[in-house]
């Protein structure tokens, strides 16, 4: 998904014990065991790798004053303004000012002096150990826990039940407001039908959305389901989970969430 929980310790740096590698053109552009993640207040989270682990003669290093490319669905933090952007070419492929180092130790975070980042985006592969990482990096601090449940959950969408269920699995995510995922067999599949919008979140995978139709009024985009979760989250496999707060009524035990 791509919600984006609320942080709220300040910016830090911290060491991770992860294996990291970024690939360009079939090469590991950076292959580190000593990598730093920045940990910034309301942003993802960046790696940092020091220049050792590094390639750096596929690394050319930009006019003064280039901004470093879009890093990806964010926010982001923005590059240190005093960082030296990099053009990055392996062969033929080329990811333009995709890189950025930081020559001089900087007055906040020195440890990052000597560092080299890269944009996610702009890189064909990121991997933690031998796992391909999508769309950021994990965040050590960010923790989701998925529970089986027999809460009672219905879903009411303009006067109509569209889902009830005593086996809802639940899934609950650092910052972001428990979720329900509810069995196909228990909602009323007939009133959805698949929206054009998918949503990636690095944690849990690639979600299609529905849109759902009652009396002759669509409401867009209101649901969501994985078909192939990352594993860790394989209870949610295949099950519907509705945005609560668009809801005119969404009951948990017969309690209205989010309680008006």
């Amino acid at each position: 998904m791509t919600e984006k929980p609320k942080y709220d310790r300040r910016p830090e740096v911290v060491p991770s014990p992860k294996w990291v590698r970024v690939f360009l053109g079939g090469e590991a552009v950076a292959d580190s065991k000593n990598p730093l993640l920045l940990r910034a207040q309301g942003h993802l989270p960046v790696y940092y790798f020091p220049t050792e682990d590094v390639h750096m003669e596929w690394l050319r290093a930009a006019q003064p004053g280039t901004q470093v490319t879009e890093q990806g669905e964010g926010p982001w933090p923005d590059p240190p303004p005093e960082a030296q952007v990099y053009t990055v070419q392996v062969r033929d492929c080329i990811a333009a000012n995709a890189a950025w180092r930081l020559e001089k130790t900087p007055a906040t975070h020195p440890e990052l002096a000597a560092h080299v980042a890269f944009a996610w985006q702009a890189m064909d592969a990121w991997y933690e150990e031998d796992e391909q990482i999508r769309v950021h990096p994990h965040d050590p601090y960010h923790r989701i826990d998925v529970r089986l449940s027999s809460r009672h959950v219905r879903v009411v969408i303009k006067g109509e039940t569209v889902a009830e269920t005593d086996r809802p699995v639940l899934l609950f995510e650092t910052g972001l407001p428990p979720r329900y995922y509810i069995p196909k067999m228990d909602v009323r599949m007939d009133l959805l039908a698949r929206s054009d919008k998918t949503t990636h979140c690095a944690y849990k995978g690639t979600a299609p959305h529905y849109s759902v139709q009652v009396n002759g009024d669509w409401v867009e985009n209101i649901a969501w389901y994985y078909p192939f979760p990352n594993y860790q989250y394989a209870p949610i496999q295949n099950l519907i989970a509705f945005y609560q707060e668009r809801i005119d009524g969404f009951y948990v035990d017969g309690e209205r969430h989010p309680a008006s």
